[in-house]
Formats: C-alpha cells, structure tokens, sequence
C-alpha cells in the first residue's frame, strides 16, 4: 500500500462515519415485498466500497452493518458483520486494483461480485440463525433482489450522480502529490480572488 493511500484524511474519515451512519439508517428499515423486507442498506456499502480502500470499505460495511443489526434486529448481526464487510472488501479491492484505465468497469466487476458474495453470504448465514435451510432458501429470491438493487444503485449513485469525481476531487486536493498542472490551477484561482 503507498504511504498516501494508508494516511487517513479528514475529508476520507468524514466520508466513511457519513456513510456508515447511512448505511445503520438504511439498515434500520426496509421495504415491505410480499413474504419479506428489501433494504437498501447494500447501495451504500456498493459506493462506500467504490470510493473508500478495503479498510475504510470494511468499516462502513462490515461494522456499520452490524451496528444496523444491534440496535434493530439483532439476531443476524454475525452474519452482516462478516458477509457485508467481506462484501465491502471485495468490492474495494476490485474496483482500486483491477482495470485501473477503467475505473467503471471495475466498479461494475467488484458489486457484481459483491452482491454474489452477499446472497451467498447471508444464505448460509440464515441456515444457521434460523436452523433450517428452507427458511434460507424462501428469503433468498429478496437476498438476490436486495443484491441487484444495491449494486445498480451504487453504481449509479457513483458514476452518473458524480459522487465519485467530487470525492476524487476533494481528496486529491489534499494530497502532497497534485499535479503540477493542477497545483498551478489551483494558484491562480486563488491569486484572482484576492
């Protein structure tokens, strides 16, 4: 890991305790579907996982989807601290370290692979919480759904809202290591409104 990427910013650790909140939040409440609930807490761990580096993705997947659990439905918050920040894990890594000249593509890689690890996951994770398998497997078309609807909506929040490019902008801006076309850039601005 390079030394900029371990050093831990304010703008990086505001992002991850806003994004952890939303994802306990999301975590909290769920939309009613016939024989189930959807929640859309999966859309925030997908562009979490998107933005932050595995640590960070960990903490805001893993960690914040077992805080979700313990204030509100305890029963499954083992499961949803392994499963989602494996989930999250994953995610980062594909996205940061694979087809780095493209970035979406990766992204698209990284929640498709997330959300399998997600059905997967919690799956067998409810085998165990409930005892039998056929209460895993009635849930599991709303685990598939809950996957889909996060990783598309993750992706769309990143990419086409332009969460991503503001959160590269804000970070880079930071970092020792800005361009010299951009540190110019930036003088400028600053020289023309003093």
């Amino acid at each position: 890991m390079k030394r900029e990427d371990a050093k831990i910013t304010t703008i990086r650790l505001t992002t991850a305790a806003v994004l952890m909140a939303m994802n306990i939040a999301f975590s909290s409440f769920g939309i009613p579907v016939p024989g189930g609930h959807l929640y859309l807490c999966d859309m925030v761990i997908c562009l979490a996982a998107i933005l932050l580096n595995p640590f960070e993705a960990f903490i805001v997947g893993g960690i914040g989807s077992f805080l979700g659990d313990l204030f509100f439905y305890p029963l499954p918050m083992f499961v949803s601290l392994v499963t989602h920040g494996l989930q999250a894990v994953v995610i980062s890594l594909i996205s940061h370290k694979t087809f780095r000249s493209h970035p979406k593509l990766a992204s698209g890689i990284g929640v498709s692979v997330g959300a399998v690890i997600m059905v997967v996951g919690y799956t067998l994770g409810k085998t165990f919480v409930y005892s039998t398998w056929e209460t895993a497997v009635m849930k599991l078309p709303y685990e598939i759904a809950q996957g889909v609807v996060g990783a598309v909506f993750g992706m769309i929040l990143c990419w086409n809202c332009g969460i991503h490019r503001i959160f590269r902008s804000m970070t880079d801006e930071r970092t020792d290591n800005v361009l010299p076309e951009k540190k110019s850039n930036r003088q400028s601005l600053y020289k023309g409104k003093a």
